[in-house]
This record gives structure tokens, sequence and C-alpha cells, in this order.
């Protein structure tokens, strides 16, 4: 504290943003894709941009869904069906496996099967791709893919810690944060970087405090599970107690009961939320005398996450449990801070806003590192006559490089393969991903050999190239072009298109500034002090 508060808040916020940049960078990058995981997912799958996008009574398409679930899923314990929405115009169904016969509980991962169904037709849509999609992008921003999930969710949790810590002393530290925020000076090395990073974290500084708080709220029980573990032993019996859900031990009387129709408990509960359609149904022991039925309300009807949910006896019809003001005030709480984090509850104006501040959220991230390497620089280069750098520079370069020019490379490939692998090649999800992660892989091996000008412009271009291209790319491999989707009306992948066209042309645009940009000096990258 020699310095003063200030100056020590400032080396507080250097190095609580710097030492996770990287893993931040990324966070935000892939939560704020999710945002739209719904659209990317469609426009993964091409075979659907032709399909008839009719909107369906509830009450039908639930009897049709009902109807092929009874025929390909009568010895599941559970079935779980989501209805059409505006985002998503197919009925989706998965189901657990069927218990062992000897009554074993199955080991490892639950492999449950999935299908879609067109409501208008009732037939199911089997010639569309299998794909993760945008859900590869929602799980990839807290659970890292191929790390074991608990790890992945200790890392982000302590990322978003340290986040915190850099909000909090970036206030503190910059005494005219509000008077730079309309400052910007171009083409002035450090100061550019500075008036940028100020620009992008001043214009959507509430969201950034939401988005990295609400992020630890959502997973508070894994941070802080004693007093949840000293009441509930088993997790799933607390949440089918939030939930009003069936309890977790419920168990098949082995009485066989037809399961009562699906489109009467639809409409009584869209009934009884004042006209708010039914979002998920959650079907426990069909086919058995013990079934129950779950139905919660659909998404962007409110801002909590904890919905409105009924049970209902799964053989009668009778109502059971009503959940519509689920909990009390620290479960409403919670409820609301989960349900802003994820936004589902968004307008499509408030999601597109909610968008442009995660876009805001990566280059405030993405400037933050960047200016600590131009920072030091001077540094370096006056202190060693040679004109080298020292190891940890040189290192910082490299994950600049491949975490942000690399992640962009990534990502335009995890889209270009899921139009280019055979659409029948088995794991054909897995290979997507495998592609994804390779591509990255090899950019960030290019950037930590060659940290330099001209490898930031090469990547740039690569991933300016590929984004700017894929409206290109869509229609030759089956999808609906830009003006197609447009006039059909299909305006998920009509955005799709747009964004990835105008993402691209700014990476080409950020690639053509570098090249204009005059290097201050050039730099013996051969020689690196250690």
């Amino acid at each position: 504290m020699k310095e003063g508060f200030r100056q020590s808040m400032a080396w507080l916020h250097t190095w609580s943003g710097l030492l996770v940049g990287w893993v931040l960078f990324m966070v935000f990058c892939c939560g704020t894709i999710s945002y739209f995981r719904d659209e990317v997912t469609l426009w993964m799958k091409p075979e659907l941009h032709q399909d008839s996008h009719e909107v369906v009574e509830q009450g039908v398409a639930a009897t049709r869904i009902q109807q092929l679930l009874e025929q390909r899923a009568s010895s599941s314990p559970r079935w779980f069906i989501t209805l059409p929405s505006e985002r998503e115009p197919s009925v989706r169904a998965s189901w657990a496996p069927a218990p062992a016969k000897d009554g074993a509980k199955p080991r490892g991962r639950r492999r449950f099967e999935n299908v879609s169904v067109d409501p208008v037709t009732g037939q199911e849509m089997s010639a569309a791709r299998e794909t993760r999609g945008g859900d590869f992008f929602y799980r990839m921003h807290f659970d890292m893919h191929y790390m074991p999930v608990i790890w992945a969710r200790w890392i982000v949790g302590i990322c978003a810690m340290f986040m915190l810590v850099a909000i909090f002393s970036g206030i503190v530290t910059h005494k005219r944060i509000f008077k730079d925020f309309f400052t910007f000076r171009p083409g002035k090395g450090q100061r550019s970087w500075l008036d940028a990073h100020n620009a992008t974290a001043v214009l959507a500084l509430p969201y950034h405090l939401m988005i990295t708080y609400t992020g630890l709220v959502t997973l508070m029980f894994m941070y802080l599970p004693q007093g949840l573990n000293a009441v509930y032993p088993e997790r799933d019996a607390f949440y089918a107690d939030l939930n009003g859900g069936p309890k977790a031990d419920a168990k098949a009387s082995g009485i066989h009961a037809p399961l009562t129709p699906l489109a009467p408990l639809v409409a009584q509960a869209s009934k009884l939320w004042d006209g708010a359609p039914v979002g998920r149904i959650t079907v426990n022991l069909a086919g058995d005398s013990a079934a129950s039925v779950t139905l919660t309300q659909q998404d962007a009807h409110g801002i909590s996450n904890n919905l409105p949910t009924l049970t209902f006896d799964g053989v009668s019809g009778g109502l059971l449990t009503d959940m519509t003001k689920p909990g009390g005030a620290a479960v409403e709480t919670r409820g609301v801070m989960y349900g802003l984090h994820i936004g589902r509850f968004a307008s499509p104006l408030l999601r597109g806003l909610f968008f442009l501040s995660g876009l805001a959220g990566c280059a405030m991230v993405a400037t933050g590192v960047l200016l600590w390497a131009v920072k030091e620089r001077p540094k370096h280069l006056k202190a060693r006559a040679n004109g080298s750098i020292g190891f940890g520079l040189r290192l910082v370069d490299g994950l600049n490089l491949g975490g942000i020019a690399g992640l962009m490379i990534a990502m335009s490939v995890f889209f270009w393969a899921n139009r280019l692998v055979p659409v029948g090649l088995q794991g054909r999800p897995d290979l997507e991903i495998q592609c994804f992660f390779t591509a990255w892989g090899i950019a960030a091996v290019l950037a930590l050999a060659f940290p330099v000008r001209w490898m930031w412009r090469i990547q740039l271009a690569v991933a300016g190239v590929l984004f700017a291209l894929l409206p290109v790319l869509n229609p030759l491999t089956g999808g609906a072009g830009l003006f197609a989707s447009m006039a059909q009306g299909l305006w998920p992948v009509a955005g799709f298109d747009l964004v990835a066209l105008l993402f691209g042309c700014t990476l080409l645009w950020a690639c053509k500034r570098l090249g204009a940009a005059k290097a201050p000096v050039k730099m013996k990258m051969a020689k690196v002090a250690v």
C-alpha cells in the first residue's frame, strides 16, 4: 500500500484480469453465443430449413408425441418432452434407458435417446443430421467439454471470482471512468488500447456485474453444499421438493395402467396460468399405476428460472401439486438470479441487447490482456539492447494470439465441419467437436511458436474468411440461403447468416488494420531471454 490505495487497486486489477483472461474470453464468447443456441442449432440442421413452420395447437403436438413415445419408449422410466415454441418449431423428446432386468443401476453416463417430431405431420424428423448445435457452446462455457465436470465448474467459478475482483478494482482505479468512456483516440498505441478497454467495460458495466455474479449463483450449491447436504443427502430429492415434481425415490408399482392423455392436462395447465403455454412435460413411470406427469410453464413468461409447475396423477389425470408460486423469498431470489444469467425470459430485442453486451464483454477481456502486453513491451525492449523480449511476455503474446484469434478459427471450423462431415457418419456430433478442438490446438501451437504480427494477420484472415463464407456454404450444403430464408420468414437462419457475414468482415477489417499499422520496433523473436 506504499503507493496509495488507487495504485494498489490498479495492480490488483491488472493481475486478477490477466491470470484468467484467456479462460474468461472463452467463457464470454461461448456464453454470448448461447443466448441464441436454439437458432444456432436450427442453422446447423439444414434439413429443417425447408420444413413447414406452421404453428400447431399444443394439445395436438402433445398427443402426437405421446403416441410415438408409447411405441418407442414404453419401458422407459422417464420421458422428457419439449413442446413447440417461437424459437423451436419442432416437438423434442428424450427418454431414459430402460432399467436392467436385475434392477442394477447403470454405470457411467446414462445415454438418453432423442427424437424430434414435426408437429404438423406428426412424423419423426429422422432426416435431420445429428449435432450438438448451440448446446455445445452452452455446455462449453461452464463444462469445458473434455475436462471432468466438477473440475471445469470449479475453474470457471474461480475465474468468475477473479472477474468480480477485476471489475470492482477497475472501477476504483479509473477515477475518470465515465468521462473516458466518451474518449477514443485511434492510432495512439497504448492509449488507444486503454480507450477501447475503458469504452467496452463501461458500455455494459451493469451487464458485466450481473452476468458474473449470477454465474456464481447458478453453481452456488456446488461451491457451498454443506447446508443442502445436511438436509438432503440425495440431491435429486432437493430438486424434487423445489420443483414440486414426484419424489426422487418414487418406484413403479408393477401394476400396468394406461397413461392419461396429455392434451387435456396441457389445456388445464395453460388455463390455470392465464393462457401461458406449457414448455416442458416430464412423464414418470409411464404405463404404471404409480405414473405421474409434471408440466412446466414455457420460458419468456417471467424472469425467474423457477417456473410454475403442475404435477398430475399419470392414470386419473387428477392434480397432485401446484407450484405456481414455488418456494419462499430465498428460493425466488435464486430463481431470478438464475433466470437473469441464462436470459431465456428475454424477448428477441432484449436477447439481442444481451448478445451485444456479451460481445462488449469479449472485447473488454481481449483488450485487457492485449493492453498488458502493449504496456510491457517497451520496458523489455529498453532493458535489452539486442531487441529481444523476455519469456513471460512472449508467452503472454502467444496465449493472446491463440486464445483470441485461435478461438475464432475454432468456432468457424465447427460450423464448417457441421456441413462437411458426412451426415450418416457414426458419432457425428463428436467429430464436429473434435474438429473444433483440433483447429484450436493447431492455431494455439502456431501462436506460441510465432507470437508476432504476421501470425495475427494470418489467423484473423483465416477466421474472417471462414465466417464470411458461411452464408455461401449454407445454401450449397442444403440449407436455406440468406435471401430465401428472408423471403420465407425464417429469421433465425437469416439472422445467423447476417451475423456470420458481419463478424467475418470485422475480422478481415482487423487483419487489414494490422497490416496498415506500423510496428514500433522490429523484434528479433529468435532471441528470447528466459
